[in-house]
């Protein structure tokens, strides 16, 4: 490595933002303080741990040195979403379910989970997009791989950038603006138990061994299947045929399987759109589909000297 310093990703510093942000956060806003002195020590060590692997970790040492130095945002993700539930009663003390449900039967003149109950519920519509659903959790990880023994580097950056700052502006969102979702809200006012023979089940027992209670808006689900969605169809177009159907089940299911409002999807989506197009307008495409054609520190403009 020598004296060569090597570059600093938009991922690190968004990781890097996060956990110093969060710490200072916590300090100002965390009352009684002694309750979130395990939250401030991970947060502190998120950014300890970025700035290692950033300024450490040589991807042009060997391959293993580029998977980590490139993918281990991804590892990240579900441990930092688990760590939103000790930061959701940050600000406020109860979730706002009540006034975001209030505000959609409002706009749509009805509650879309409780008119699902009553009306629509039925046993294939259920799988079909309980499939949709579960299919997020191998999905974020398959897309990343894939692009990357395509050898896509720059690819992968530009998507490990735009999924990391999605996800991040979901979990601050979490403990600014708390909500359980309708499965906690309305749970005395469903009529009917949501039912599958296969893809249910799968999609409740991951909702029960990982989900946190809260954490319901933005839906980071779709945010980030959008955005996937998103990167698909700007580099690699014959796969439309299989993200947009997938996403747009998966937005249907979050709120069909009593997961999300309406609400939710709409924010999450929004979300993943901005940050998108502005990770793309920030950092114009120079895409290198294999190393051999130029070298990586000339291949992709996501560091800062």
């Amino acid at each position: 490595m020598g004296d060569r310093r090597l570059p600093m990703y938009v991922h690190d510093k968004a990781l890097m933002a996060y956990g110093l942000i969060m710490v200072v956060v916590l300090g100002a806003f965390g009352r009684p303080y002694r309750a979130y002195v395990d939250e401030t020590i991970f947060y502190a060590g998120l950014a300890v741990l970025a700035y290692v692997v950033a300024r450490y970790v040589d991807e042009d040492r060997s391959g293993w040195h580029r998977f980590l130095r490139l993918m281990y945002p991804a590892v990240l993700f579900p441990v930092l979403y688990r760590e939103t539930g000790g930061t959701m009663f940050l600000f406020f003390d109860h979730f706002f379910d009540a006034e975001l449900t209030a505000f959609e039967y409002r706009i749509l003149g009805v509650n879309p989970t409780i008119f699902i109950d009553q009306h629509l519920l039925n046993t294939w519509t259920t799988e079909i997009l309980s499939l949709c659903y579960w299919l997020y959790y191998p999905l974020l990880p398959g897309y990343l791989l894939l692009v990357y023994i395509r050898r896509d580097y720059d690819i992968v950056k530009s998507s490990i950038a735009a999924m990391t700052i999605t996800f991040i502006a979901g979990y601050v969102l979490f403990f600014v603006y708390p909500v359980e979702g309708p499965r906690w809200f309305f749970a005395d006012q469903y009529l009917n138990p949501v039912e599958g023979p296969v893809f249910r089940p799968m999609v409740e027992f991951m909702i029960r061994n990982g989900a946190v209670r809260g954490g319901c808006m933005p839906s980071t689900h779709y945010a980030v299947a959008l955005v996937i969605t998103l990167f698909t169809g700007k580099y690699y177009p014959r796969w439309l045929w299989v993200m947009i159907p997938l996403s747009t089940g998966l937005a249907l299911g979050t709120v069909w399987g009593r997961f999300h409002y309406v609400s939710d999807v709409v924010v999450g989506g929004m979300i993943a759109l901005a940050v998108t197009f502005i990770v793309w307008h920030t950092a114009p495409d120079r895409r290198v589909t294999k190393t051999a054609a130029a070298p990586h520190k000339e291949a992709f403009p996501y560091h800062a000297s």
